[in-house]
């Protein structure tokens, strides 16, 4: 009996494996494919110490997602949004921070902390650490992992206490100069002809040394006075306009002003500012603000008014071009209070959500010529065919 041998040839042989590979593949992936959320299921993508994970849930909070999806987190452990923050919308990037071990050196005494922030004025705060506006505060690599056990550490270079007596008026403040005259610079306090300072400008600083500067002739007074804080403001495009919540409150702060006050039988005939020393500096208040916006369109179809954006700013929402033009269109404030809907038209443009720059536009054209307002990118835009 003859056994006959069919001979293959490299090419076919060639294209059987590429396909019998990407079937393969194929199969491989086919149960990594996320399915699109249905009716009333959100989809939760966690960003997780450089791992991605997807998970489809009904869950309204993310502590019962993290729940559902068995993600355990440490006390210390960072996540935006927050774990029991009522979830909207059906789609949410989150994130985790993982906390890491820290040793806060802070002149003799060595402490070891767990924190998942990463700037030192966060991670003092979470550890209960007092930090002066004058305290320099630095991370690095740690000096001794064996010892530590920890990869980081922070060390905290502490300002020196003085005792100013400014004009009678007596506080403690702190400094990193090494002289009076340094001090004196980095206060800010300007030494008139009148004035007396009661140690030389090249003396060193001491801890808790007395300072006094006083004014011979007509009266002064100084008085401590709050500092206002400011505010800043997160938009939030899954909240609706008018929701605010603060998410840090502010602190005010506190100044010592000193008056120079001219009396005349009795009463007060003038009274100036002489000097002012910012004694605790404000800390900011941060709130969320909703800017979820409804556009509705107007006399430019999407087309147009994205090709109108690109051709102004490259459809840069937040663009301020230093030369009084703002936003994505490149609006002058006085145009933008007229066209732009409440509430953004009492901000500047280039501060509002790009669905309100965008509806403010359609706004201004449907009673004024794309031609008139926007002359230069019309006529581009016309000669592409878009107009």
């Amino acid at each position: 009996m003859r056994i006959r041998i069919q001979r293959f040839s490299p090419l076919l042989i060639f294209y059987a494996c590429l396909v019998a590979g990407l079937g393969l593949f194929a199969l491989l992936m086919i149960p990594h494919a996320q399915a699109a959320p249905a009716s009333g299921e959100r989809l939760i993508t966690i960003h997780d110490r450089g791992r991605e994970k997807g998970i489809i849930t009904h869950a309204n909070t993310l502590r019962a997602v993290f729940k559902e999806a068995r993600v355990t987190l440490d006390k210390n452990d960072i996540v935006e949004p927050g774990l029991d923050e009522t979830l909207v919308t059906n789609s949410y990037q989150v994130n985790i921070y993982r906390a890491r071990p820290i040793v806060i050196v802070d002149g003799t005494a060595r402490r070891l902390v767990m924190s998942a922030y990463q700037t030192p004025s966060q991670i003092a705060e979470h550890a209960g650490v007092i930090l002066q506006d004058e305290d320099t505060a630095t991370l690095q690599m740690a000096s001794n992992l064996l010892r530590d056990g920890a990869s980081e550490e922070m060390i905290i270079d502490r300002a020196v206490p003085v005792q100013l007596i400014l004009y009678g008026k007596e506080s403690t403040v702190y400094t990193q100069a090494t002289t009076i005259e340094q001090f004196l610079k980095e206060k800010r306090i300007t030494i008139g002809a009148k004035d007396t300072v009661s140690k030389a400008a090249t003396a060193g600083i001491t801890p808790n040394m007395k300072l006094e500067i006083w004014r011979n002739g007509k009266q002064t007074v100084t008085k401590e006075e709050a500092v206002a804080f400011e505010t800043e403001e997160i938009q939030d495009a899954n909240r609706k306009v008018g929701y605010r919540q603060v998410k840090a409150a502010g602190v005010k702060g506190k100044k010592m002003v000193t008056y120079e006050i001219v009396m005349k039988n009795g009463r007060e005939v003038s009274k100036k500012t002489i000097q002012t020393v910012i004694i605790k500096q404000p800390s900011k208040q941060v709130e969320v603000v909703g800017a979820k916006f409804k556009y509705t369109g107007g006399p430019l179809s999407n087309i147009q008014i994205t090709a109108l954006g690109n051709c102004e700013s490259g459809m840069t929402a937040n663009r301020n071009s230093g030369n009084g033009f703002y936003g994505a269109f490149q609006f002058v404030p006085s145009t933008w209070r007229t066209v732009a809907p409440e509430p953004y038209n009492s901000r500047m443009p280039h501060q509002a959500p790009l669905e309100a720059q965008k509806q403010a536009v359609q706004n201004l054209l449907s009673r004024s010529s794309i031609y008139t307002q926007f002359p230069g990118c019309a006529r581009k835009m016309q000669a592409q065919g878009i107009l």
